[in-house]
This record gives structure tokens, C-alpha cells and sequence, in this order.
């Protein structure tokens, strides 16, 4: 029983904390050139080797849900920032590309993004608190894929 209060505990504390951090983002993109969503999209599309993805697989890697995820993508497409076609292994499935233009948003507000990152975590925990953040968050998110979650 002492470990499920102790989890209880740290989850309260984590969820918090995230909570905290992610209303100072927010608040942050509030005077940038995108949305922090928007921006979620475009990272995660800069990730991808090709710099794009199909649509279903998008949604895995960002916090929206797949029809949330369609309409901002139509009207970042809209904007100029991503592109979207056809699949050409599954004439069903959507992909979604960067634009130059997305491009160099991304690596412009993600300057900002990453300074603002360091600001707020760098200046509250030690670089070794860091790494054991790093990690344990690795095995937290690690342990919910194994799970099925």
C-alpha cells in the first residue's frame, strides 16, 4: 500500500509540474508566428527522415486526436506550412510534408522554443537532476508502450 501512495504522490507532483511548465509555453507561442500545436506538428515532421509522414502516423507523435489533427493540418496547409498527398504505397492514406516555408519556421520559433526550454527547466534543476529527468521519463513512457498504452 505505501507504493501506490508514493505513486500517487509522484504523480500528482509530475502532473503538476507538467501542468506549470506547459501553461508558460502556452503562454510563450502566444507571441510567436504559430501555435504551439502547430509547431508540434512541424517538429515532429522535421523529425522524420523524409520530412514527412503519413497522417495516421502523425497522430502517434502528437498530442492531438486524428480529427483534430486533419483540420489543423488543412489549415496549416492553408498557410503554407506543410503540403499534403497522396500516399503512393496506399492510395487511402495521406502524406504530409514540410514546405520550405515550414521549414524555416520550424528552425526559427524552435530557437526560441529551446532557449525558453532551457530558461524554465535549466534554471530549476541541476544538469544531473536533468538526466535523471531524462531517464526516468524514458522508462515511465517505456514502460506504458509495453503495456499497451
Amino acid at each position: 500500500m505505501a507504493t501506490d501512495r508514493l505513486a500517487e504522490e509522484a504523480w500528482e507532483a509530475l502532473a503538476r509540474a507538467h501542468l506549470a511548465l506547459m501553461r508558460r509555453l502556452q503562454e510563450d507561442f502566444r507571441g510567436w508566428e504559430i501555435s504551439m500545436r502547430e509547431y508540434d506538428v512541424l517538429f515532429t515532421l522535421a523529425r522524420c527522415p523524409s520530412g514527412g509522414t503519413r497522417l495516421r502516423d502523425l497522430s502517434e507523435h502528437v498530442l492531438l486526436t486524428q480529427p483534430s489533427i486533419s483540420r489543423l493540418v488543412e489549415r496549416m496547409e492553408g498557410s503554407g506550412l506543410v503540403a499534403r498527398g497522396g500516399d503512393p504505397e496506399d492510395r487511402r492514406g495521406t502524406v504530409v510534408r514540410l514546405t520550405d516555408r515550414g521549414r524555416a519556421v520550424v528552425r526559427r520559433v524552435g530557437r526560441e522554443h529551446a532557449a525558453a526550454i532551457a530558461r524554465y527547466l535549466g534554471s530549476a534543476l541541476t544538469p544531473e537532476e536533468l538526466r535523471t529527468l531524462t531517464e526516468l521519463s524514458g522508462k515511465l513512457r517505456a514502460a506504458q508502450a509495453r503495456q499497451g498504452g
